[in-house]
């Protein structure tokens, strides 16, 4: 309710929310068409990422080993993350990170 208040008294400001805002001073921009997937889309996709894994299985269990590895030790991710997406999808990265330190779950 707090939040709430702020945001709406432009207390709290938030670029297109209570800052600049159209020139006639409603917030309302109009309806924005969101582009989604076709059926087919999403099953080619996720063809071309199962066939990126097939290509690359050899090359990305040590890689991510690696990336596991320098979690565990508390060291800088990047460099680790970095050499692992060049022959890992991003699903296998998060995979091996959340065996090491748990999957984030927001309390309520």
């Amino acid at each position: 309710m707090y939040y709430e208040h702020k945001k709406h008294d432009g207390s709290l400001p938030l670029v297109g929310v209570n800052t600049f805002l159209p020139e006639d001073g409603h917030g309302e921009v109009g309806e924005i068409e969101l582009m989604r997937s076709s059926e087919d889309e999403k099953i080619q996709q996720v063809a071309n990422v199962e066939a990126f894994r097939d290509l690359h299985a050899e090359e990305s269990a040590p890689l991510l080993k690696q990336l596991q590895q320098v979690a565990r030790e508390r060291k800088n991710t990047f460099e680790a993350l970095v050499e692992a997406a060049k022959v890992c999808s991003l699903g296998s990265m998060s995979h091996a990170l959340y065996d090491v330190g748990g999957e984030y779950r927001r309390n309520m």
